[in-house]
């Protein structure tokens, strides 16, 4: 059995940096490809970004690019989200997901919640202005 556990949300300002990490156990880390999704209030869980198993490819929305990193350590089985000028509009959980997804999956495989079968709790992050 997979599981996904995140740690390092928390409170912080508009313009604030935060890293969100996720530690994999159960099966070799290096088989999934890993995402990062959040959910706000009232809103649909939306992808925020995508890393494949080898760290090679990555994708963002568009939301977040050019803020937020994706990284892995396959050696410590543990994914990164590090989020940097953060907005109100990034308050969400958020969540990190493992899929099957590979170098020959497209953008769409990997953007889509419904490819991830393993998923962590959530970590609570809240930007105030």
């Amino acid at each position: 059995q997979v599981q996904l556990v995140e740690s390092g949300g928390g409170l912080v300002q508009a313009g604030d940096s935060l890293r969100v990490s996720c530690v994999v156990s159960g099966r070799t880390f290096s088989s999934y490809a890993m995402g990062w999704f959040r959910q706000a209030p009232g809103k649909e869980r939306e992808f925020v970004a995508a890393i494949s198993r080898n760290g090679m490819i990555i994708y963002y929305s568009d939301s977040v690019k050019g803020r937020f990193t994706i990284s892995r350590d396959n050696t410590e089985s543990t994914v990164y989200l590090q989020m940097n000028t953060l907005k109100p509009e990034d308050t969400a959980v958020y969540y990190c997901a493992a899929g099957p997804m590979t170098s020959y999956s497209i953008r769409a495989q990997y953007t889509s919640p419904r490819n991830y079968g393993y998923w962590g709790q959530g970590t609570q992050v809240t930007v105030s202005s």
